[in-house]
């Protein structure tokens, strides 16, 4: 059980780079994952940015959204976004919420965001609407409260991405894997629908189309053919970014004992 859970941290540390890399998630967004041995809790990184989470970042959580063993370390304030659907949802193992620019246009106008090309039927046949106003009233548009968290399970219903008035989006999946396909493609979907209505008549897919590229896209073999994929350009971008941190260190090393010689 250590040796799996172990592993699961890792591969949840990497879908939080991998999506951040990919340019959906930023300095704020986070992503879970169902526990591998006990389905009555997950696995959600302390409050920290994406793009730095590591394994040893990820803690356990109740369904209810509290941490199974006490801990000082500051916690993600919406984590009942992710207890709430697990609740709410056996067939879920994984979930994102996040604020993608492509996404964000659609949760500010109520436009509707449908599937436009194939990749884009990952959305599934409906995408609703979570408002906090409606059960809420005026909120900090933080989801923070556990009936909050319940309310926006609600509002995704047995849908795949619920868009949340003038905040983001939230994204469920069965596996890692598939959730990371979803979120990306779900927000690149978003990009091209935006794109394609300053062209003129967008055309999407119907939902026969939807249903059928949905099956397909979601089948194992290019679910791991793009997980592949984005952990290639994630080991890349990390590689780049340490041979930078050694240049600058280098250099910062050379400046001072040039510095002292000149002394």
């Amino acid at each position: 059980m250590a040796t799996r859970l172990s592993q699961m941290r890792d591969v949840l540390a990497r879908a939080n780079r991998i999506i951040a890399n990919e340019g959906v998630l930023d300095a704020f967004g986070h992503v879970s994952m169902r526990h591998p041995i006990d389905p009555g809790r997950y696995l959600l990184s302390r409050s920290r940015a994406p793009e730095l989470v590591q394994p040893d970042d990820i803690l356990e959580f109740t369904l209810d959204s509290q941490p199974t063993k006490a801990t000082e370390v500051r916690l993600y304030g919406e984590r009942v976004i992710h207890g709430g659907i697990y609740q709410a949802r056996a067939d879920v193992n994984a979930v994102c919420h996040h604020h993608a620019p492509s996404i964000l246009p659609f949760c500010i106008s109520g436009m509707d965001l449908k599937p436009v090309y194939h990749l884009g039927a990952t959305l599934g046949e409906k995408v609703p609407f979570w408002d906090a106003r409606d059960d809420f009233g005026d909120t900090t548009l933080i989801v923070a409260k556990p009936e909050e968290g319940a309310s926006l399970a609600r509002a995704l219903g047995k849908n795949w991405i619920v868009l949340m008035r003038r905040h983001g989006a939230t994204v469920a999946a069965t596996s890692l894997e598939e959730l990371t396909f979803r979120t990306i493609y779900t927000a690149r979907n978003a990009a091209l629908q935006i794109q394609a209505h300053t062209l003129g008549l967008v055309s999407p897919l119907n939902l026969a189309e939807t249903r059928l590229a949905g099956e397909y896209n979601m089948r194992p073999g290019p679910v791991m053919r793009a997980w592949e994929y984005w952990n290639a350009r994630l080991d890349k971008a990390e590689s780049n970014r340490r041979v930078r941190t050694r240049k600058r260190t280098s250099k910062k090393l050379l400046s001072k004992r040039t510095t002292k010689r000149g002394r």
